[in-house]
């Protein structure tokens, strides 16, 4: 691989990085500035923050969480495989029949142990 092949990549994430930093000294230098207790301040729904900001919460809620990201990016895997879906054949439906019998396995044992259940 020869480098002219990454170099208009190169540069437009070079010019991208010096256009950020430009408009960010620009709105800096002269758009206003004027900071107070209250624009400081943690915002919360327009109200005052009520208790500490770094809260525990649940497990279940990180676990409902990853949950949701896990079956979200396998999803994701559906679009390449539609797009192809002809010239895949028999095996890309079996295929795909595996990935979503192995997907759905994983749905009936979540369900099974309670985790998306709320409390």
């Amino acid at each position: 691989m020869a480098v002219d092949q990454f170099s208009p990549i190169a540069t437009l994430l070079t010019l991208a990085t010096v256009v950020a930093i430009i408009v960010l000294i620009i709105s800096r230098l002269f758009g206003p500035y004027r900071p107070t207790e209250r624009k400081n301040a943690p915002y919360e729904s327009g109200m005052k923050p009520i208790g500490p900001a770094n809260r525990r919460y649940s497990v279940r809620f990180y676990l409902v969480a990853v949950l949701f990201i896990l079956f979200d990016i396998e999803v994701v895997f559906f679009l390449p495989w539609a797009v192809v879906f002809r010239d895949l054949g028999i095996y890309g439906l079996i295929t795909m029949g595996v990935f979503v019998v192995i997907l759905t396995i994983g749905l009936i044992y979540e369900l099974k142990v309670g985790a998306l259940e709320w409390e």
